[in-house]
């Protein structure tokens, strides 16, 4: 069977360029599935005017547009420089003090975190990677850098510590009051930054306690090494590559984007390749051919979604970025050896479960019958996301009456969200598949599809009968 249909998913960051109403029903018109909200930029206030023109906008053009709330995190930062700036040269031995300001030529820090744990030899990198330091002389409130790689620093740049685990929450106060925000914004996603632990997540669920799904930021080393139990902690994982680009030696980053996929997908949990995938639209109308590549190779890898960032926030061309980033999914999910390839990467499928069992024989049943759908029925989403996983070729179609499950499963790997009523027995839930079928895909009398439901219904993960069903007979 031929893909005709998005698979990967397109996540575009709101920001001055796309936020107006015309702007955001031209991306979602141009291929966006999903829009984040970037709480390291913007007030409530601002963030507040996004959320209810994107949600106009969506019920307007009768589309389920999930929100992705992204959280700043404990991101390390240096304070205000004196004059604003200071030019780093190299083999310069450079002051850093601890504290939000410092004196003429001074680095400021206002992290004691970094003096605790910084020794002799030890590097940091500062603006993204751009700027490289090593530890000359430790000391509590002080310590003296010798410049390695120079550039010109300037007020608030990043600051990553390669190689050490710093003793930071993975949620600052800023963090716990934009959370507060996007909860009462009725936010679908919470990205969580600079996960470290599989602790990390579990505290911000028991935050969040159900009201949206959290999905880990892969950015630092230590996550890389707790990868597997992060992933059994979280709903989604994204592959966030400025930061772990910064802290990995840039050789690693691809081995560790697979390594990530493939911690998402054996476990039937969306995940998203960040950072860069379209840089270049930020300023020119096109993306350069590596650029393109790098875009269809997530694809080919079987990434739920990939995520536009400055180009769609700050661009001059966010609707040509989400447009040309649709055409190269399209482009990738037709290739002729797509399904062999995302199949490699997500290894052998297991049935660990009644619902992944059943799953598993709707994925065959749908190929060997040549059913033209797969119409999962589900009150949380888990099974859409457990279907998802065995990326079929037939579309999936996330039959739900709760309408925030529709918006959550829209981001999930060639999921169609369909809402509709509550159903009290199969013989309605057969019916309302047949319809949700014949409404979304041009289906002929003849044509097959196939429905997984749980029985008795509303009994989260009790996923447990499968149904072929001639769209002719109705149900």
């Amino acid at each position: 069977m031929t893909l005709q249909r998005p698979t990967t998913k397109i996540l575009a960051t709101m920001g001055p360029a796309s936020d107006s109403p015309h702007r955001i029903r031209a991306l979602l018109q141009a291929g966006a599935t999903a829009f984040r909200m970037n709480f390291s930029h913007g007030s409530h206030e601002e963030h507040k005017v996004r959320f209810d023109a994107l949600r106009a906008v969506a019920k307007e053009m009768g589309r389920h547009v999930p929100i992705v709330s992204d959280l700043q995190g404990p991101k390390l930062r240096v304070g205000c420089l004196d004059g604003g700036q200071l030019t780093l040269r190299y083999g310069d031995l450079v002051e850093a003090k601890l504290g939000e300001r410092a004196g003429a030529g001074i680095i400021p820090i206002p992290h004691q975190e970094m003096f605790d744990a910084l020794k002799t030899g030890d590097v940091i990198m500062l603006d993204d990677g751009n700027l490289r330091l090593s530890v000359a002389e430790e000391g509590k409130d002080r310590i003296v850098f010798k410049v390695e790689v120079p550039g010109l620093l300037t007020d608030k740049k990043g600051v990553n510590v390669p190689g050490r685990r710093l003793p930071i929450p993975a949620m600052t106060a800023k963090d716990e009051r934009d959370l507060e925000f996007a909860l009462r914004e009725d936010t679908d996603y919470v990205a969580l930054s600079f996960v470290q632990t599989a602790e990390d997540v579990l505290a911000a669920k028991r935050i969040i306690d159900g009201r949206a799904k959290v999905i880990s930021k892969i950015e630092k080393p230590q996550a890389m090494e707790e990868i597997e139990a992060i992933a059994d902690a979280s709903d989604a994982l994204m592959v966030a590559r400025g930061d772990l680009g910064v802290e990995l030696p840039l050789e690693e980053v691809p081995m560790a984007q697979r390594r990530i996929i493939r911690a998402a997908r054996t476990r039937g949990k969306p995940v998203i390749v960040a950072t860069q995938m379209l840089q270049s639209m930020v300023d020119a109308p096109t993306p350069t051919r590596a650029e393109a590549s790098d875009t269809a190779a997530a694809v080919m890898l079987g990434a739920d979604a990939v995520m536009l960032s400055a180009e769609s926030a700050v661009g001059r061309h966010p609707e040509a970025a989400v447009a040309i980033m649709s055409r190269i999914i399209r482009a990738a999910s037709l290739a002729e050896d797509y399904q062999a390839d995302m199949s490699r990467a997500a290894g052998k499928p297991t049935a660990d479960s009644p619902g992944s069992a059943v799953a598993l024989s709707a994925a065959f049943a749908a190929e060997a019958t040549h059913c033209k759908a797969i119409v999962a029925s589900t009150n949380t989403g888990g099974t859409a996301y457990t279907i998802a996983r065995l990326r079929p070729a037939a579309p999936i179609l996330a039959l739900t009456p709760e309408p925030k499950t529709a918006r959550q499963t829209a981001l999930a790997w060639g999921v169609i969200p369909v809402l509709t009523d509550e159903q009290p027995d199969f013989e309605g839930l057969s019916h309302a598949a047949v319809e949700a079928a014949k409404g979304t895909l041009s289906l002929d009398e003849d044509d097959r599809i196939v429905l997984l439901a749980g029985m008795p219904t509303r009994r989260t993960g009790g996923t447990n009968t499968l149904k072929l069903i001639r769209i002719g007979d109705g149900a």
